[in-house]
């Protein structure tokens, strides 16, 4: 009997609280597929795990590693977000991933990540076809920022908003309970990139009338306006004698002053804070201690929000796996260059999904943003529609098994298999 061809993994980009649920449902397919699949190997750093050919073989885990990989919050296996270039700007990196391949018999691609690693899958595969390799790429959806596009949420959003939203009514509650001789102003700032679907989350910590804290939520979507924002968390300090704000780190202002190395062009003429550098929250705390002289505190919840799988949402690790499962299949069926889509079935009371396979083509690079009909007239909230759209992606928990009063995280035991080719010069020190 002939040598079974092997599936090569990898994670890529920014991590999720259930990024490793995916990891898991790839592997339990794959085992359910013995027959047609050989060994499981896995990219150590992502992408990078190819070109240093430094894979390990998750094909010696034993099932009970399995079962705990579906709770480990970050990188099973290390991601990356290494520049992986195109074919045309970068042939050494194709030429060298399937050289990889061949050594290693590997005939399917499976690549978990965001947008751009979509495009990467679109080029891999173009550098296959034009080499003549025969391989299957899959790509698995991953992000929080929830800006995939052809999906109706993307796996490891739903926990992120989760966490989200959980922090934002328990930290509201502090600030309420001090404001009279405290902290009267509390602002928290968000990841998403350009997109504001994880600070529009943070409203399902209000009640369902759309009552209470947070008060003021700034989105990428909607231009910062200065004066309009400074009337109205003055208004709310009035009424209610204290104010929480949720801001995204993609915020756009009229300020190019505000940090000269910092502001990037962004679309209709706007300037954006950096993403990524936690300058949202202090710059609106200081200004508004500025102008009208109250104590203010913020927080930048930066990887705590995307690394905490002891809050993860239910509905979102199963998705997770599901999509997991998934393109195993899809790539067992022949599918190409797709990705496991999940589409919501309308109707139902809790939140269910059919999976389909979308083509990458429409995927890749894009960026999907929230849309103006999810923001209230006012541009600082959600509307019912987007309520109705989030609520659903938070529901049920998934805890880690607990010991010593802490989650009890289970690594795997990552055996490297040997390498076959000469090492790779990849250009990082």
């Amino acid at each position: 009997m002939s040598r079974l061809p092997n599936l090569f993994y990898a994670q890529s980009g920014g991590v999720t609280a259930v990024i490793n649920a995916s990891a898991a449902g790839v592997l339990a397919a794959a085992r359910a597929h013995r027959d047609r699949i050989g060994r499981v190997y896995a990219g150590e750093n992502g992408i990078l795990g190819a070109l240093e050919e430094s894979l390990f073989d998750l094909s010696r885990e034993p099932a009970t590693a399995i079962a705990a990989l579906r709770r480990l919050p970050g990188s099973a296996f290390g991601s990356s977000r290494f520049p992986l270039g195109t074919p045309e700007s970068h042939p050494q990196h194709y030429a060298r991933l399937l050289e990889v391949f061949r050594a290693h018999d590997i005939r399917w691609f499976l690549y978990n990540g965001g947008g751009g690693s979509a495009g990467t899958c679109l080029h891999v595969a173009a550098a296959a076809k034009a080499a003549g390799y025969p391989l299957s790429v899959i790509h698995i959806p991953k992000t929080v920022d929830n800006d995939l596009a052809r999906t109706d949420f993307s796996p490891g959003f739903g926990s992120v908003a989760k966490y989200t939203a959980v922090s934002v009514r328990e930290a509201a509650l502090d600030v309420a309970s001090m404001a009279r001789t405290s902290t009267q102003v509390f602002v928290m700032e968000v990841m998403g990139r350009h997109a504001g679907w994880i600070a529009a989350a943070s409203a399902l910590a209000q009640e369902a009338d759309g009552s209470g804290p947070p008060h003021v939520i700034l989105f990428p979507e909607v231009a910062f306006d200065e004066a309009a924002f400074m009337a109205k968390v003055e208004a709310t300090l009035a009424r209610e004698g204290y104010c929480v704000i949720v801001t995204a780190e993609g915020l756009a202002i009229h300020n190019p002053a505000l940090a000269p190395e910092a502001p990037v062009a962004g679309e209709h003429g706007k300037d954006r804070l950096n993403v990524h550098t936690g300058k949202a929250a202090p710059y609106l705390a200081e200004l508004i201690h500025r102008r009208l002289g109250v104590r203010c505190h913020y927080s930048v919840s930066d990887y705590l929000q995307r690394s905490a799988r002891h809050i993860a949402s239910g509905v979102d690790v199963e998705a997770a796996w599901q999509v997991g499962e998934a393109a195993v299949e899809m790539a067992l069926a022949g599918r190409h260059q797709v990705m496991p889509a999940l589409r919501r079935v309308a109707g139902s009371r809790q939140v269910r999904w059919d999976i389909e396979a979308a083509s990458l083509a429409r995927i890749a690079h894009q960026e999907v943003t929230l849309p103006r009909s999810f923001i209230s007239r006012d541009g600082y909230g959600i509307t019912s529609r987007c309520r109705a759209y989030l609520l659903p992606l938070i529901q049920g928990e998934d805890y880690p098994p607990y010991q010593g009063g802490l989650p009890r995280y289970t690594p795997l035991r990552r055996v490297k298999v040997a390498r076959r080719l000469p090492p790779f010069d990849n250009g990082m020190p």
